[in-house]
């Protein structure tokens, strides 16, 4: 079945006009008590978080309990490169603003703790909606599940940099 925009003959318009960042933001949605895994990139794809001392300071702004006064941080995964998440949006809460004021305060305090990181997120973010408790059960085992797949332990409890609010 053909997408509307072959059907109005525009696909190679769209095309050009969605790419990039931008190409991210295309269709999304936030609504209140939607659950959604959300996936973001240091920036340049460095490896800020292999040092612990990086790692922990950034987990320490992520969990912070005032970071997260109207949504929730269900589940969440910090890797070398970047970061997976389970957010409950919160009712008056926006997605890209709740990430955006995720991002800025544990950047802030990454970089006054350690000067030489420079910039830590990339601009942009990619997310998911959550459509039901199976898809949400998968997504926690995906999230969990990274540093093992990346090899960077053998099981899951060895990892220090994770958390998970059904544990």
């Amino acid at each position: 079945m053909a997408t509307v925009a072959e059907m109005l003959g525009v696909m190679g318009t769209l095309t050009s006009i969605r790419r990039g960042h931008a190409a991210l933001r295309t269709g999304r949605v936030s609504l209140a008590g939607h659950v959604y895994l959300v996936t973001f990139t240091t920036s340049d794809r460095r490896r800020h978080f292999e040092r612990w001392d990086v790692a922990a300071t950034a987990c320490r702004a992520m969990t912070s309990p005032s970071q997260w006064q109207r949504s929730r941080l269900l589940a969440w995964v910090l890797m070398p490169d970047h970061w997976h998440g389970l957010v409950a949006l919160g009712e008056f809460d926006d997605l890209s603003t709740c990430i955006g004021r995720f991002k800025g305060r544990s950047s802030r305090l990454v970089r006054a703790a350690h000067p030489d990181t420079g910039t830590v997120w990339a601009p942009a973010f990619h997310d998911r909606a959550i459509r039901n408790d199976d898809a949400l059960v998968h997504a926690a085992r995906y999230l969990v599940m990274n540093p093992v797949r990346a090899g960077l332990v053998e099981r899951i409890g060895d990892y220090p940099f994770w958390d998970a609010r059904w544990l």
